[in-house]
């Protein structure tokens, strides 16, 4: 059984908030860019939001790349306090020509992956199932690291019929039409053989406006600079990094992570979980009722 060991280094972000036991970074001016208090996006974010954790059935979250950083942010704020096992994770890679990427490399992206709580020996063990977000166009992020996975566990023989059900992938996509007959990313070539080797409702889709999809996943300014594999190892990738849009991005993400603190906004979170059909799930039901209304 192959077990991986050291921590790899990764890109630096501030912590903002106190959830999962730490303290919130001292910023001083760091954070003084002209963001607004509540963002305009935000009524959407908590909409899909809500979705993300009832279609997930309130599994763990790990968030993939920096995309959607702004999500994580606010439910670092919501589950402030909030008596709830488990907890918010993060995969802060880029996988962009992942497909080249030699023995050196598949292995330091198995050290990524395990710091993830990625690793099979850890994922047949855990007790809550964990999903994988991410906004998704094509589906290649997930192509990839599924293509992983699934070698990771076939060489490790760690049980895949146990593994397989503690595993989930959550994808965030451009609205579009509603119809059955719409193509979905699960339905290429690439994504359709490992997706059906899951539980059916195993791999869902949550969708937002392509305005707001954009903001996200092209135009928003970032905490720290993507990670492809080029950066994977580079000695000082864990160095806090200043840049000229730092101070927009860190007032932006105060400010939701403040948002998600608010009795509307998590008022607003139970809401559009409850008006989805996973609601009736009970652990579902369990995590609205640990989102305390401050």
């Amino acid at each position: 059984m192959t077990r991986s060991t050291g921590r790899p280094p990764q890109p630096y972000r501030w912590p903002l908030s106190s959830f999962g036991g730490g303290a919130p970074a001292r910023l001083g001016t760091l954070a003084e860019g002209p963001a607004r208090s509540r963002p305009g996006y935000l009524p959407e974010l908590v909409e899909c939001t809500g979705k993300v954790l009832a279609r997930s059935h309130a599994a763990d979250l790990c968030f993939v790349g920096r995309s959607l950083d702004t999500m994580y942010d606010l439910l670092t704020g919501v589950l402030e306090g909030a008596d709830r096992p488990g907890g918010l994770r993060r995969l802060p890679l880029s996988l962009r020509g992942a497909h080249t990427l030699g023995p050196v490399g598949r292995d330091r992206l198995r050290t990524h992956l395990a710091e993830a709580g990625l690793e099979p020996y850890a994922l047949a063990r855990r007790k809550r199932p964990l999903a994988l977000v991410d906004v998704v166009s094509a589906g290649s992020t997930f192509d990839a690291i599924h293509g992983e996975l699934s070698a990771w566990i076939a060489e490790s023989r760690e049980p895949w019929a146990v593994i397989r059900r503690k595993l989930r992938y959550v994808g965030v996509t451009i609205r579009g039409r509603s119809s059955p007959h719409q193509w979905r990313w699960q339905q290429s070539p690439e994504s359709v053989r490992w997706v059906r080797t899951l539980p059916a409702g195993h791999v869902v889709n949550v969708s937002m406006h392509w305005r707001t999809w954009s903001w996200f996943g092209n135009e928003q300014p970032k905490l720290h600079r993507s990670f492809p594999p080029s950066r994977w190892f580079e000695p000082d990738a864990a160095r806090a990094r200043h840049h000229e849009t730092l101070p927009q991005a860190l007032a932006e993400a105060r400010a939701v992570v403040a948002a998600g603190r608010t009795r509307e906004t998590r008022r607003d979170l139970v809401r559009a979980m409850a008006a989805e059909p996973g609601f009736a799930d009970r652990e579902v039901r369990a995590l609205a009722a640990a989102i305390r209304v401050p």
